[in-house]
């Protein structure tokens, strides 16, 4: 496992620790492949009754590592944007398998909760945000969908109309607002976070364990999620060629207004 994610267990309780800090937690190939391994290591560990995702320093994740692609290449090769499904396969992969973990999972965010992370939060079960905590699926921005579940999950969570809304804009919002429209769970004050959590994991540890992980199953058999992942595989597999996400990337890491052509 990688020093960039970290795990520890404090009685029921088994962390999953993103720490990257000096990057804002910005997830590359490396971090997904040690947040795997982690979920794995959660599922083996003794007398674990709750799974807590969060991120060390000032964010919990500010979403992918657009200087990252390098790593990329080094491990889906060359030309992987010219095949993206081996790579959306496995990040997909990953955060199912943090969806379909047997412990309840509660995603613990502050700061910074953009992109992928988002993406990450939303295949979590429970989610507690700091006040001022800023989310969104800003994927559009750069001519680009969310391919890693986002898109799906959120259309489950939220129903069509706000979901389109909200990736169609690629807008940013608070953690008042996502409370307000069911995406978090609860949004407390920053000071208040930790505890929030505690209290939420002191709660399900007072119910059964296994009819806690079997109702969890149950509820999430309820809508099938493969289909929309399928559909998000294939369009990120075109978009990721085109000329606006050449346009995108690079108006990001300079910070100038991107020039679209819609090709």
């Amino acid at each position: 496992m990688t020093d960039l994610v970290q795990t520890q267990q404090n009685g029921p309780v088994f962390e999953i620790i993103l720490n990257r800090a000096d990057k804002r937690n910005a997830l590359n190939t490396e971090m997904m492949l040690g947040i795997e391994a982690a979920i794995l290591t959660a599922e083996r560990a003794t007398d674990a009754r709750v799974l807590v995702i969060r991120g060390e320093g000032p964010s919990f994740s500010a979403g992918i590592d657009l200087m990252g692609f390098d790593q990329t290449a080094d491990h889906f090769g060359q030309a992987w944007r010219d095949n993206l499904f081996p790579m959306t396969h496995k990040y997909q992969h990953i955060l199912n398998l943090l969806e379909r973990c047997t412990l309840p999972v509660i995603a613990q965010v502050h700061g910074h909760c953009i992109g992928m992370a988002f993406e990450l939060a939303l295949a979590c079960d429970i989610r507690v945000a700091a006040e001022g905590t800023k989310l969104g699926l800003p994927e559009t921005r750069l001519g680009l969908i969310p391919d890693v579940g986002g898109t799906t999950r959120l259309v489950r969570l939220v129903g069509p109309g706000l979901a389109k809304e909200l990736i169609l804009t690629g807008r940013q919002f608070d953690a008042a607002y996502a409370e307000a429209k069911g995406i978090i769970n609860y949004a407390v004050p920053a000071d208040e976070l930790a505890n929030t959590v505690t209290s939420l994991v002191d709660e399900l540890c007072a119910a059964a364990p296994l009819a806690v992980s079997y109702a969890k199953r149950v509820i999430d058999g309820v809508t099938d999620v493969e289909r929309g992942l399928q559909l998000e595989a294939w369009a990120q597999s075109v978009l990721i060629r085109s000329e606006d996400f050449e346009h995108g990337a690079q108006a990001m890491m300079t910070r100038q207004p991107p020039q679209w052509n819609g090709k």
